[in-house]
């Protein structure tokens, strides 16, 4: 049944940019594009980046992608396009809507790295890294007994820091030359290539499993780079960046203050060399003033800034200051208000040159209190030309002369163009904003913390901006590709995006699988995101630094990758959700300050199995393990690291083993984290335990195996601070079956630390002692361990611990209780048959239930649709006939059906986000109660239920025997198992229609499934003993055989259960798309006749009340009677018979008791004919029993039932002003407002749809008679004493001649058959009544003639119909339903309350029922006469109607999948808000958006 492949669906919606929404996919995943409900039924093309099977991938190359549509109808609402993921990268979609771009966004697909001689996967999570600066790893020929220390400690990636030639500040990313191997590496003898390290590379991959990526560095090159003298373009220099030049002299002049303040010329002014305190500082106080915008004339910024060389437009200036004369005074006048309107532009500028210079002293005073005086700060003592007061922002690489004669150089080109920009970075800047381009005023204002030995590099846009650039960068990338398998990327946020993405797609066209790292400091998961997505990013560098405390640290842990344990099991097809960045989190990277100074040495240990635990790539910089007590600077560190020695001392400074530092614990914690991520273990749960105390589990929810790491950290040093010897006791679910670690730092006796000259040497004093793989009972650190009980099958162990100090860990392999481990492995064997997802961990055993030997798609194949109604639905009312009741969760609320819909409803919500919290989780946690429920529930009843109810018992025994936080989870998928088998058992029953239809089709048709059902007591009236095919059962009580016909309810919850769950009206409009659509033709045939049956006064009853109880006050249920049974002959196979079938009539004269089934049987032809007998002689009787005990709200009036044929029209007729025959019945209530017994909508007269609905039957009965089907030619009625034949043709024909004259209101104002041209207020509509009491109500506009377009489009002529619709369309039609009265009606009020009693007569008590709220079932008609006029209109207007039925069916679409009835309401209020009086879920609803799909 289940499919592996893994199928992500991408819907589309418009407008939606989803550039900053991060998309994660692996390869081997297909991912669908599918069209969201804003775009259902637009011509939308897909277009994407991503190349076709073996093409090179090109970004600006995109292609469109072509719709698959699975059931190749019209209803394409199913339909996508896809992409087989098969390359890693990212790659962009978007796509068009006709020509208009209309959204998109961007997919990153990882890479799969690969490595050993057999080219084996390591997964990202398995990933365990360490940094390696490379100048530290000395000549080449010595790198492989440094970097053994990497493989001898467990790490399988090693990061190299770039392997150039250095610039001269030695810094390890200031780059001389980005193509040559750095010269450092060689001997005098023998000089390395990039071929040699490209080979050592090969052979860590190959022999030690280990992948070697190395760093870019795209932003700066350093400032003595031979090649940048060369081509000072490539850099921001003053001649291309002129907007620089006001910073240039403010940095020189800050250059010169310097230098005179380091030869003690400011001495006397209180600024000395030594700047030792705060007063030193205090050299200047601030003011601000602002300036008012409101001006025409402004300063034009000279574009050479040179000094004074800014101008204004003397054109402006002209028009701005005009003499009022000739006269030398007024001229005068003017130059003077010129003259005044300059100081002002000039005093403006001052302004802000003022308040950058204010900042630029604020940045200055910062970085000279951080680098001289701050307690963290580098100290750097007297100011000095190397040291000078503030670094400088730009190079002067020529001799130092006159300061003006200096300035002089920024307008010479040839000089100009070697003074260049240094780079750095921006405190909180916008990094997709390029700090050193015009606008930004960075260099001017002093804020760039800026990297004095680098200059920043000048892109452009693109590579003919700057070609020498991009090609050099471009080689310099393609060589790091051809021997490395990953990059990262360094200062990501401030590298351009467009240059990045050009770098890395050259890098991936050599590395196809490339492995990209990244650090970025934006502050923002969208802006991360940014780069994330546009560059392809694998894995984000996260920094364990960054915690504060073991809280924060654990929960990094939870935030950076895995799920919670006892997570539900995902489908292998599903929404693609939004993603964040795969992490590669770094105990410490080489960018942070050192450990054992922030925190402890003791603090190495835990905080390193802490990180190792999270379910994501681990990472590490050499030194670290060794416990360097400083940081190993990226600039001035030149010794080298020591190399690996197994025989080495603890006091030897040159070599490390397993004795140093915490290497030996490093090597089993980074195999057990590359263990965990191979083997599945993606479930984490992070356990605060106390204050120091972090307990990490990481769970395999296959083999349900877990690995619980407990650390007790050391942020604090444990000598100097108090650390309580009390340690908590620890409750582990499970049996621990070893303990995989344990290590404890410990001092040793070696001589103390003291800094080597020539190796980065570690704390010899400081160590591990580890043991591995031992039993419990042999541990040092636990004390002891009992074993408690958590209820039948939970086993806790209690663990006590002795000598867990600070800086301990220890690490137990836990599985489950035997018992539950055999319990979940029978589970997991009887769920491979819903999908394979379970076939790892299962267990195939003999003894089990005979009944799970049944596979349950042959038990489910056995049920009828009626049995599938009870296992599947039935609401509280319904169920409570039956003794029963939905289930209620505590402290949430009642499950909507008792069946498993109500679950499944409940879980729909909770799987995608996982959440586990939810009270329906909590309750299954806690109890068995409704694991009991829905078996027991099904067991009590009869025949095949009983069995489905008894293999969810037998498959809920082993549920019960598994750890209780395991049971949401396989609670699901038992369920999820069953009931998609249900919903195939169901769709297996019905019609070609919907078994080859689209999921929404499908889904709809369920609605067949929800309505009707067989109660505990038959709602029908018993049928003839001789018709066939009527299903019996044996009544439980009398247990004699009875009748149970499934009857249709018309919604629920309000209409279920009891006289309520059936009324002629509503089973009759829902009729043909609940049962006859969906090929359900005995149970629509049997509803038929039973209705037959009750036939009186030629009326089909409104409410039934079995027949017995029956009202007959509505006007309109006969002819929707008669028009299924019209539907029932044109669609079924054979459907004429039904006209032959026998009717037991329960009331064979109008005043006649009720008859017993079979006393007195007429063929239903006999029964059509009285009916239509009846309303031609005329109908008149008042109700039975009429009065406050069938209606506590009617007048007396009301119950008098009037229906009849007018003479010279054919349109049927009835009604009173006090009663409302037709289905907008809403009847007063309110004494407060007075409207009690008054309806709202008495639409009495010809009501529209009555008058189509009457004559699509004489049509229909005409056709018959012609071919002597119906062997009725005409109505035979008496007037006045004789008896008068009607013929169907005369009938037929008076209703075609008068109906549109009569019905329709004329665009013109002088039609003669308008009889109350003055009531006119909307032309070109059709009236919705005719001849009404009030005649006012004939012209208002409503959706009813919709109606009769559909049954009798004939009446129509078809440009008025049109017409007619547009005006609907533009005043009735809302998201989900049609507005039952014109907005601009003065009545009109589209929120429905029936709880509000006031006095406002037009809604106290609901009186506006019908007068504005949105009702569903009619935007079915409105949709159907669209459809079938738009084709008379022509291909254009069809095709546009089309992608307008589609739209708006796609909201019904969204509304059905999210309600968790997973139905169709009965309406909504305007605008498609939630109405809480609806029902909600209504069959006519269902039923006629089914019949518009049908139709389309």
């Amino acid at each position: 049944m289940g499919h592996s492949k893994q199928i992500r669906i991408l819907l589309l919606n418009e407008m939606e940019k989803l550039e900053k929404t991060l998309f994660r996919l692996e390869q081997g995943y297909e991912l669908q594009f599918r069209l969201g409900p804003t775009l259902q039924g637009k011509a939308v093309t897909v277009y994407t980046n991503y190349p076709f099977p073996g093409e090179t991938f090109n970004r600006e190359k995109f292609r469109s992608l072509d719709w698959e549509n699975p059931t190749e109808r019209e209803d394409d609402s199913d339909k996508y396009c896809k992409l087989n993921l098969q390359q890693s990268g990212s790659f962009q979609y978007y796509f068009l809507q006709g020509n208009e771009k209309s959204g998109g966004g961007y997919i990153v697909v990882d890479p799969i790295l690969r490595v050993g001689a057999d080219n084996h996967v390591l997964p990202l999570d398995c990933v365990t890294l360490q940094t390696f600066l490379a100048k530290c790893l000395g000549p080449f020929d010595e790198w492989e007994s440094r970097l053994r220390v990497a493989k001898e400690s467990g790490y399988n990636m090693i990061h190299f820091t770039p392997l150039q030639t250095l610039g001269l500040s030695r810094s390890c990313y200031s780059l001389a030359n980005q193509l040559e191997l750095n010269p450092d590496f060689s001997r005098p003898n023998r000089k390395y290539t990039w071929n040699d390290v490209g080979q050592l590379v090969e052979k860590l991959k190959k022999e030690w499993n280990v992948i070697c990526i190395t760093d870019v560095v795209y932003n700066h090159t350093a400032a003595n780079s031979k090649w940048i003298q060369e081509h000072p373009e490539c850099a921001y220099n003053l001649v291309n960046s002129p907007h620089l030049k006001p910073a240039w002299v403010l940095d020189r002049a800050l250059w010169r203050f310097s230098c005179d303040v380091a030869e003690g010329k400011y001495k006397e002014k209180g600024i000395p060399a030594l700047i030792e305190n705060d007063h030193h500082m205090n050299v200047k106080n601030r003011r601000v003033t602002k300036s008012d915008p409101n001006q025409h004339l402004t300063i034009i910024q000279d574009p050479e800034y040179r000094r004074f060389g800014c101008t204004v437009d003397m054109n402006i200036a002209l028009t701005t200051f005009i003499p009022h004369d000739k006269g030398p005074a007024a001229i005068e006048e003017c130059c003077n208000w010129f003259h005044k309107r300059m100081e002002e532009l000039n005093s403006e500028k001052h302004r802000l040159i003022n308040y950058h210079q204010e900042q630029a002293v604020n940045c200055l005073l910062g970085n000279v209190f951080y680098e001289r005086l701050a307690g963290h700060g580098p100290k750097l003592g007297p100011v000095t030309r190397k040291h000078p007061l503030v670094t400088r922002y730009f190079t002067f690489p020529f001799e130092e002369i006159d300061f003006s004669m200096e300035e002089s150089m920024i307008h010479l080109p040839n000089k100009a163009c070697f003074l260049m920009a240094h780079n750095g970075w921006v405190m909180g800047d916008d990094p997709l904003r390029n700090f050193a381009e015009p606008g930004s005023e960075v260099y001017l204002r002093r804020e760039l913390i800026c990297w004095g030995d680098s200059v920043k590099l000048r892109y452009g846009n693109k590579p003919e901006d700057c070609p020498y650039l991009w090609a050099h960068m471009k080689k310099y990338t393609e060589i790091t590709a051809t021997y490395f398998q990953g990059v990262r990327l360094d200062n990501c946020h401030s590298t351009p995006l467009h240059v990045a993405e050009y770098m890395l797609d050259a890098a991936r066209n050599l590395q196809p699988n490339l492995y990209v790292v990244a650090e970025l400091f934006t502050g923002s998961e969208d802006l991360d995101n940014v780069f994330v997505t546009r560059l392809g990013i694998s894995s984000l560098i996260r920094e364990a630094m960054s915690a504060y405390n073991s809280h924060e640290e654990g929960r990094l842990v939870y935030r950076y990758g895995g799920e919670p344990v006892g997570s539900f099991v995902q489908p292998c097809l599903r929404p693609l959700m939004p993603a964040i960045a795969h992490a590669l989190f770094m105990d410490i990277t080489h960018d942070n300050e050192c450990p054992i100074v922030h925190r402890s040495a003791y603090d190495a240990l835990p905080s390193t199995t802490i990180v190792s635990m999270a379910c994501c790539a681990s990472g590490s910089t050499r030194g670290y393990d060794e416990l360097v007590p400083h940081q190993i600077s990226v600039v001035s560190e030149e010794r080298f690291y020591t190399k690996w020695n197994p025989e080495a001392l603890p006091s030897n400074t040159g070599e490390v083993n397993f004795q140093s530092g915490i290497i030996a614990a490093r090597c089993a914690i980074s195999k057990l984290h590359q263990e965990l991520g191979a083997k599945g273990f993606i479930q984490v749960y992070v356990d605060q335990v106390d204050e120091d105390i972090v307990a990490v589990t990481r769970h395999s929810p296959s083999i349900h195996q877990s690995v619980v790491a407990v650390s007790r950290t050391a942020f604090r040093n444990p000598k100097t601070s108090f650390y309580s010897k009390e340690v908590p006791q620890m409750c582990i679910p499970g049996k621990i079956e070893e303990v995989v670690l344990e290590a404890r730092t410990i001092e040793r006796n070696t001589k103390p630390y003291r800094k080597d000259e020539n190796s980065i040497n570690g704390t010899p004093d400081i160590t591990v002692e580890i043991r591995e793989h031992i039993q419990l009972n042999e541990s040092k650190i636990v004390k002891q361990a009992g074993v408690a009980t958590k209820g039948p099958n939970e086993y806790i162990q209690e663990i006590e611990f002795e000598n867990l100090s600070p800086g301990s860990v220890i690490i137990f392999r836990v599985s489950l209780d035997p018992h539950a481990q055999v319990a979940v492995g029978i589970l997991r064997n009887h769920l491979t048959q819903f999908s394979p997802h379970f076939k790892s961990g299962s267990l195939a055993v003999d003894n089990a239930d005979p009944i799970l030997k049944i596979p349950f798609a042959s038990l489910a194949s056995r049920l009828t649709l009626a049995e599938l109604n009870q296992i599947l639905y039935r609401c509280e009312s319904e169920e409570k006939e039956d003794g029963g009741g939905c289930y209620d969760i505590p402290n949430w609320s009642a499950l909507k059906y008792a069946g498993l819909q109500g679950l499944m409803s409940v879980l729909a919500e909770i799987r995608p986000k996982n959440d586990l919290g939810h009270p329906f989780c909590n309750n299954l946690r806690s109890g068995d109660w409704m694991i009991d429920y829905v078996s027991n529930r099904l067991i009590s009843r009869s025949g095949t239920i009983a069995e489905v109810g008894k293999w969810l018992q037998a498959m809920f025994f082993y549920l019960k025997q598994i750890p209780r936080y395991l049971i949401p989870c396989y609670f699901d998928a038992i369920l999820i198992g069953a009931y998609t088998t249900l919903l195939d058992t169901a769709w297996k029953q019905m019609s070609s229609f919907v078994q080859n239809g689209s999921t929404f089709v499908k889904h709809l048709s369920l609605g067949s499934v929800q309505l009707c059902g067989v109660g505990k007591f038959p709602s029908l009236p018993i049928l003839s003993p001789a018709l066939m095919d009527v299903p019996y059962r044996l009544n439980e009580i009398t247990k004699e055989k009875e009748q149970c016909c499934v009857s249709l309810a018309a919604g629920l919850p309000h209409f279920s259960s009891g006289i309520f769950r059936c009324w002629g009206r509503d089973t009759f409009i829902a009729l043909r798309g609940i049962l006859l659509i969906t090929g359900r033709y005995v149970e629509a045939r049997n509803i038929i006749l039973a209705f037959a049956g009750t036939l009186r006064h030629g009326l089909i009853p409104n409410l039934l009340g079995e027949g017995i109880y029956a009202r007959y006050n509505c006007r309109d249920a006969v002819w929707w009677w008669l028009q299924c049974i019209q539907d029932y002959c044109k669609m079924v196979p054979n459907g004429l018979d039904i006209l032959k079938c026998p009717v037991s009539r329960m009331y064979p004269t109008d005043d006649s008791a009720p008859l017993p089934a079979g006393t007195l049987d007429q063929p239903l032809f006999e029964v059509i004919q009285e009916a239509m007998q009846k309303h031609m002689q005329g109908i008149q009787f008042r109700e039975r029993n009429a009065g406050p005990q069938i209606d506590r709200n009617m007048k007396d009036e009301g119950f008098n039932i009037t229906a009849g044929v007018d003479e010279e029209t054919g349109f049927v007729y009835g009604g009173n002003r006090f009663n409302c025959g037709t289905w907008m019945d809403k009847m007063g209530e309110s004494d407060r407002a007075r409207n009690r017994g008054i309806p709202a909508t008495p639409r009495d007269g010809s009501a529209v749809e009555i008058v189509g609905l009457s004559k699509s039957a004489v049509r229909w009965l005409l056709e018959l008679s012609k071919k002597n089907i119906f062997p009725y030619h005409e109505v035979t009625v008496k007037r006045h004493g004789k008896a008068i034949k009607v013929s169907y043709d005369e009938w037929n024909r008076k209703i075609q001649d008068n109906f549109e004259k009569l019905f329709h209101v004329s665009e013109d104002p002088s039609d003669l058959n308008e009889k109350h041209p003055n009531l006119v207020h909307k032309r070109g509509i059709y009236k919705d009544s005719y001849g009404a009491s009030s005649p006012w109500c004939d012209y208002q506009l409503r959706p009813n003639f919709t109606i009769a377009m559909v049954v009798a489009p004939e009446l129509f002529t078809t440009e008025k119909a049109w017409k007619a619709l547009e005006i609907a369309e533009k005043k009735l039609l809302g998201p989900l339903g049609m507005k039952t009265l014109d907005p601009d009606d003065m009545v009109y009020c589209g929120i429905y309350d029936n709880a509000l009693d006031n006095d406002n007569y037009n809604l106290a008590k609901g009186f506006n029922y019908h007068q504005g709220p949105e009702w569903l079932w009619p935007i079915g008609y409105f949709l159907r006469a669209k459809l079938y006029f738009s084709r008379l209109m022509g291909p254009e207007t069809t095709a546009k109607t089309i992608v307008l039925v589609k739209n708006v069916l796609s909201r019904h679409y969204v509304h059905l999948e999210r309600s968790p009835w997973k139905g169709l309401p009965e309406l909504t209020n305007e605008n498609a808000q939630y109405c809480p009086f609806s029902c909600e879920t209504q069959a006519w609803s269902i039923a006629t958006i089914l019949e518009t799909l049908y139709d389309l």
